[in-house]
C-alpha cells in the first residue's frame, strides 16, 4: 500500500509540473487583458514570466528529489525486512528441527502407554486429552529420507492409525505351570506337586499384537474409537503341537468423544479407570509394566472390561473420572454347606464360557478417581464400589431337604487406592508405588485372590485384600531401559465354624487340612469331564490330598531390559529379557505336627524380540 499511495503522490506531482507552467505565462490566449497582439506575445510580460517559473521548477525539482529520496529509502527497508524475516524463518526451522530431535530422543528415554505392557519407546501417546494420538519417527531416523509414505490413511474425513507388534517369545519356569508367556501367579505348586519336580519351557507367538486407531475432528469435539487385539485366546480348535492355531482376542474395543471444554465420554471394553494412567486420566496412556508376561506383575491392580468413562480436565492440572464398568466375583470355599448358589456355567446360547463359572451379578462396579499434575510427577487417588449377591436356602440342611424360604443375600464392598509416580535425575529415572486395599477386590490383583467366601450359613463374606507394587524404570540411553519391580497381594483370613470349636469353613481356616501338601501322589487317571478339563494317560498330574492351601500373599520381585536397535520411520526392533522370583506363601492350617503353612517358589526367565508398527 505504501508503494502505491507513492506512485499516485508522483503521478500527481508529474501532472503538476505539466500544468504550473502554462498556468503561469500571461502571453496565453486566455489572459486577453495582457495580450495587445493575439499571434505575437508582449515582450513586457516576458521577463517576468520568466522569473515567476523558475521558482516553481526548482520547487517541483526539490519534491521530485524527496519522492525519489522516499522510494529509495523504503525500498532499502523492504529489503532489510525481508532479510530479517528471512533469518527469522531460518531460526524457526533450526528450532523445529531441534525439538524434533529432542522429541524423538525423549520419546525413546520416556516410557509411554499405548495400551502395551512394553513401551518404553511409546507408540501414539498424545499431549492432547482423549484418544488421539501422534506417533514419533525416534532418533534412529535423523539421518534418514523423511519422504517416507504416512503412516496413517485418511477416508471420508477421518483418520485411520494401524499399530501393533509382532512378537516372538520364550519362557522358562524351573517349576511347571503349563501356562504360555501369561503367569496363573496364585498356582505356584507345593512341593508335594509332581509338576513342582519338573521344569518348563515354550516359545509363543500369541502376545503379537494388532491395533488400529480411528480419529476425526468436529468444531467442538475430537470422535474415533480404538480396536486392540491378540492371540492368547484359546478354543477348541487351536493346535498347539503342530499348527498353533490360536484364537484372536479382544483386548480393547472403545468409542470415544473429547469435547474441547475438557469433558471426555468414552465406552466399550477399555483398561478399567482404576489403573494407572501417565497423563491425565487418558485412554492409551495406562502406565503398564515393562514385563514380557501378559499377566504383568504381582501388585498391578487392572482389568480390562467393558464400561462407560466420563471425565473431565481442569486445566490440565486436575482430571476428575467417573466409570461403570462390569462385574464379577472370584470365590473360594472349602468345606461348605450346600445351602447356596453364585451362579452357574456358561450359557452356551447366551455366548458364554461353557467352563467358566460366571456370577449373577447384581449391579455394575462404579470407580471413582482423581488425578493430579501439579508440575512435578503424576498422582492420582481413587475408589471403587462393588456388589455381591447369592441366593440362600435355610431348609437346604432340614431333616427333610427344601428350597422354601430362600432368599437372596446381598453385600456391598469396594477399596480405595493410590499412585505416585515422579521422574528423577532430569527424566532418566522414573519411581512409583501403587497401592489398593478394600473388602471384595481380590479379582484387581494380577493374582486373582477371592473376592469372597460363604459362612456356614450360605451367606456371603468379602474378604479383605491388599494390593501394592514399587517400580523403578532407569532410561539409561534412548536405546535401553532397565526396570525393576516388587509387587505383593494379600488375602485375609475369612473363617467360621462350621462344627466343633475350631474355624473349619470359608477362606484360610484354621481347622483346614495342610498335612499333604508336601506328598507327592501317583499321576491320575485318564479323565474326559463334560467342562473340558481333563487328558490322557501321563498327561494328569496327581491330586494332593489333605492340602487346602489357601493363599495368604503373593510376592513378586522381577528385574529386566529392553534395548531397542532400532527406532525410526520404519518402525521399532527391540529386545528384552526378565527374571522374576515368586514366592507364595499360605494360611496355616492342620498338618502332621500341629498348625503348618505350606510355602511355594517359582523361577522364571522370559525373553522377546518385537518388532513395532510405526
Amino acid at each position: 500500500m505504501k508503494f502505491i499511495a507513492t506512485c499516485l503522490m508522483i503521478a500527481a506531482l508529474a501532472g503538476g509540473v505539466m500544468v504550473l507552467p502554462v498556468a503561469a505565462n500571461t502571453n496565453d490566449p486566455a489572459h486577453p487583458a495582457t495580450s495587445t497582439n493575439p499571434t505575437e506575445p508582449s515582450r513586457a510580460t516576458q521577463p517576468a514570466a520568466a522569473a515567476s517559473s523558475a521558482p516553481a521548477e526548482s520547487r517541483v525539482e526539490a519534491e521530485l528529489q524527496e519522492l525519489r529520496d522516499l522510494l529509495i529509502g523504503q525500498q532499502k527497508q523492504f529489503q532489510e525486512q525481508n532479510q530479517r524475516l528471512q533469518l527469522q524463518l531460518e531460526e524457526q526451522k533450526q528450532k523445529v528441527s531441534l525439538l524434533e530431535e529432542r522429541l524423538a530422543v525423549g520419546s525413546a528415554a520416556q516410557p509411554r502407554a499405548d495400551a502395551d505392557p512394553v513401551n518404553a519407546a511409546g507408540a501414539g501417546v498424545s499431549p492432547a486429552a482423549g484418544i488421539l494420538g501422534s506417533g514419533s519417527s525416534g532418533g534412529e531416523g535423523a539421518g534418514e529420507d523423511k519422504s517416507e509414505p504416512p503412516t496413517s490413511l485418511h477416508i471420508k474425513g477421518i483418520t485411520l492409525t494401524p499399530g501393533g507388534f509382532m512378537e516372538g517369545a520364550a519362557v522358562w519356569r524351573q517349576h511347571a505351570l503349563s501356562s504360555d508367556v501369561v503367569t496363573p501367579f496364585n498356582s505356584i505348586p507345593f512341593g508335594g506337586a509332581s509338576q513342582g519336580h519338573m521344569s518348563e519351557f515354550n516359545i509363543s507367538g500369541r502376545q503379537s499384537r494388532i491395533s488400529m486407531l480411528v480419529e476425526g475432528k468436529l468444531h467442538d469435539v475430537k470422535i474415533g474409537g480404538y480396536y486392540e487385539t491378540d492371540f492368547l485366546g484359546t478354543g477348541i480348535t487351536s493346535n498347539y503341537t503342530e499348527s498353533n492355531s490360536f484364537v484372536l482376542r479382544q483386548r480393547q474395543f472403545f468409542g470415544q468423544a473429547a469435547f474441547t471444554n475438557g469433558w471426555t465420554v468414552t465406552g466399550g471394553q477399555m483398561w478399567t479407570l482404576l489403573t494407572e494412567t501417565r497423563r491425565g486420566l487418558d485412554n492409551r496412556t495406562e502406565v503398564l509394566p515393562l514385563v514380557i508376561d501378559g499377566q504383568y506383575h504381582v501388585g498391578f491392580s487392572w482389568a480390562r472390561q467393558p464400561g462407560l468413562r466420563v471425565t473431565k480436565d481442569f486445566h490440565d492440572k486436575i482430571w476428575l473420572g467417573f466409570s461403570v464398568e462390569n462385574a464379577e466375583t472370584t470365590f473360594t470355599a472349602h468345606s461348605q454347606n450346600n445351602n447356596f448358589l453364585i451362579g452357574q456355567f456358561g450359557g452356551g446360547g447366551g455366548l458364554l464360557n461353557p467352563v467358566a463359572n460366571f456370577a449373577f451379578t447384581t449391579a455394575p462396579d462404579f470407580v471413582f478417581k482423581a488425578a493430579f499434575e501439579p508440575g512435578w510427577g503424576h498422582y492420582e487417588v481413587f475408589g471403587v464400589v462393588s456388589t455381591f449377591r447369592d441366593r440362600v436356602f435355610p431348609n437346604a440342611l432340614a431333616e427333610t431337604p427344601s428350597a422354601a424360604g430362600a432368599f437372596n443375600d446381598h453385600r456391598a464392598g469396594g477399596g480405595i487406592g493410590a499412585n505416585a509416580r515422579v521422574p528423577l535425575f532430569h527424566k532418566h529415572l522414573d519411581a512409583a508405588i501403587h497401592f489398593l486395599g478394600g473388602d471384595g477386590i481380590g479379582r484387581y490383583g494380577s493374582s486373582l485372590l477371592p473376592d469372597t467366601t460363604v459362612r456356614p450359613d450360605g451367606t456371603l463374606a468379602l474378604v479383605q485384600s491388599f494390593q501394592t507394587m514399587g517400580e523403578l524404570e532407569w532410561h539409561t540411553t534412548p536405546k535401553l531401559d532397565i526396570y525393576a519391580y516388587v509387587g505383593g497381594e494379600y488375602a485375609g483370613r475369612t473363617a467360621y465354624v462350621k462344627s466343633g470349636e475350631i474355624p473349619n469353613e470359608g477362606y484360610g481356616a484354621i481347622g483346614f487340612a495342610n498335612s499333604g501338601c508336601f506328598n507327592e501322589p501317583l499321576p491320575g487317571s485318564a479323565t474326559s469331564t463334560a467342562t473340558g478339563v481333563g487328558g490322557g494317560a501321563g498327561f494328569v498330574p496327581g491330586s494332593l490330598s489333605e492340602c487346602t492351601g489357601d493363599t495368604r500373599n503373593v510376592i513378586q520381585g522381577t528385574i529386566g531390559y529392553w534395548y531397542r536397535f532400532y527406532q525410526g520411520p520404519m518402525g521399532r526392533i527391540q529386545s528384552g529379557m526378565q527374571y522374576s522370583y515368586i514366592d507364595r506363601n499360605t494360611w496355616s492350617g492342620q498338618g502332621a505336627d500341629g498348625t503348618f503353612g505350606p510355602h511355594a517358589t517359582e523361577n522364571m526367565v522370559m525373553a522377546s524380540f518385537r518388532y513395532y508398527l510405526p
